[in-house]
């Protein structure tokens, strides 16, 4: 029998359905989404915004079923460039993956670039559900990734994508875990967990603490006698970074130093660095010493290839020749050293600052941004810290701490690691204890840097964003299995925060239900 079809005046509007030839509607209402005849614009109520970690800035809400993968639906692109991000949610969603192709079917899921997002942001997109179809756009590859990430979570949480139009990006640029694997050595198939874990969350960079005194754990071809017997090889390295790619997530290694660097110290004790009377200084290295540099940069040489993203954290923090009450007499090598380099008021403080720059000078002929903890910035020294070393914001509590302000006041750039809410340490050593991700998600944001006062908020653009750490002080107390869980709900509140730091609309107990939802 042939098709009917009935058209119904509602008011100022008309709406169709179409009839099979047994005189059921094969549209309309009750019809699936994501089918080929979606239902009358006015039989459905206005769509919800999606619900998603982190959650979407903007939902236009509109009517219609809304789309959800059935048999038949492709991913189709419209740039060769995304076909790895088509690939990729197609086989998440159960979809075909049609390649590069024109033209749109019902039932599609279109990803695009050099239209949507908002304001030029690589990391923006638009999500368009109209029509039975899906179209994620924006001016960036990252950005659709992360509308793909949108819909996947979406999919998985409610079955439907909503009707309406998703537009999101981030508020801060640089969203990270950093993870201490010098202590405690984590597996390689773990650590690829987290990076797609991180992925599916938005997030954007790993950071890698490889280098500690408890051990060294990455291979090395020009000095293998540092590299502890249990660590990462370069082919499992390579794989993880190249994970990483795949997910915009730019993996950030840090090789820590002048201090921090027991294992290289056991392997060249010549490097170890001693005070006037001979006792050596744990961890750290005698930075007069010439054979101490020549080491750090032939790592970092060897390493720039490794890790071709493009950031450096060159750690600076806890050399303890600067926790003497009186460094120059403490460490008369060293105060030498300072004026020989620095002129006759040269400190040590001077002289640390010095190998900071040059290493960073270093990893810069590498085309990497350095970074540094905050308390690698001396007060006490003359010599100004290279401008482009990023301040990496731990802590107030070490002597002679110096405020935030301070930093921002210079102009410099900072990125968020507060340990009063963003730091996991194994083991709760001296007043930690393990966040739960209910004060990160109610109390922070990316302007609290030091303890629970925000800097205002004239700062907020040299802010660049901030991370999550999991330090390993006492690293038998956890296994790799329970850091997994006990970071899983500190890492989603982080990220929401670091996407929109504005009060978030759900309370904290419906996101604890919305992640326990969506996996």
């Amino acid at each position: 029998m042939g098709t009917l079809v009935t058209v119904v005046v509602l008011g100022a509007g008309v709406a169709a359905w179409t009839f099979g030839g047994d005189g059921s509607p094969s549209g309309g209402p009750d019809a699936s989404p994501g089918s080929a005849s979606p239902g009358p614009t006015r039989s459905y109520p206005l769509s919800k915004a999606p619900r998603t970690i982190p959650a979407v800035r903007s939902h236009t809400a509109a009517r219609g079923p809304g789309w959800r993968p059935e048999s038949g639906s492709r991913v189709v692109v419209s740039d060769a460039s995304l076909a790895d991000e088509g690939k990729l949610i197609a086989g998440e969603l159960g979809l075909a993956y049609a390649g590069r192709r024109d033209d749109d079917r019902p039932g599609d899921v279109r990803l695009a670039l050099g239209k949507g997002g908002t304001g030029g942001n690589p990391e923006s997109y638009t999500m368009t559900v109209r029509d039975g179809r899906v179209t994620i756009s924006g001016p960036a590859d990252a950005g659709v990734f992360y509308g793909t990430r949108t819909l996947k979570q979406e999919v998985h949480g409610g079955g439907t994508a909503p009707e309406g139009v998703v537009e999101d990006a981030p508020a801060k640029p640089r969203r990270g875990l950093m993870l201490d694997i010098a202590r405690k050595p984590f597996t390689a198939d773990w650590l690829e967990d987290r990076i797609r874990e991180l992925g599916d969350l938005k997030f954007n960079e790993l950071g890698l603490h490889f280098s500690d005194d408890q051990g060294f754990r990455i291979e090395s071809d020009t000095h293998p006698e540092v590299v502890s017997s249990d660590h990462l090889t370069k082919a499992q390295v390579k794989r993880m970074v190249d994970l990483a790619a795949s997910r915009h997530i730019t993996v950030v290694p840090e090789l820590d130093s002048p201090g921090h660097l027991g294992a290289v110290i056991a392997a060249h004790p010549e490097t170890q660095l001693r005070n006037g009377q001979g006792v050596a200084t744990r961890g750290a290295v005698d930075i007069s010493e010439p054979t101490s540099a020549a080491i750090l940069d032939d790592l970092f040489d060897e390493y720039a290839d490794l890790f071709p993203g493009g950031l450096w954290h060159l750690g600076g923090d806890e050399y303890q020749a600067l926790a003497a009450r009186d460094p120059q007499a403490a460490y008369p090598q060293l105060a030498a050293a300072a004026r020989k380099a620095h002129g006759s008021g040269g400190n040590v403080a001077d002289l640390t600052t010095g190998w900071l720059n040059d290493r960073a000078t270093t990893v810069r002929e590498h085309d990497r941004t350095p970074r540094a903890w905050n308390d690698g910035f001396f007060r006490s020294s003359s010599v100004p810290p290279a401008r482009d070393i990023e301040v990496a914001y731990w802590t107030g509590k070490e002597y002679g701490a110096r405020r935030p302000g301070e930093y921002l006041d210079a102009g410099r750039k900072v990125l968020n690691y507060n340990d009063e809410f963003l730091y996991y340490v194994l083991g709760e050593p001296q007043t930690f204890v393990y966040p739960d991700g209910r004060r990160i998600y109610e109390k922070w944001n990316p302007r609290v840097l030091r303890g629970t006062e925000a800097v205002p908020a004239r700062y907020d653009a040299q802010i660049l964003g901030g991370s999550f750490a999991v330090w390993c002080d006492l690293a038998n107390s956890q296994t790799q299995d329970q850091v997994a869980a006990g970071i899983r709900l500190p890492l989603r509140a982080t990220v929401q925060k670091l996407w929109d730091p504005e009060e978030p609309a759900m309370s904290w107990a419906e996101f604890k239900e919305l992640a326990a939802k969506l996996g």
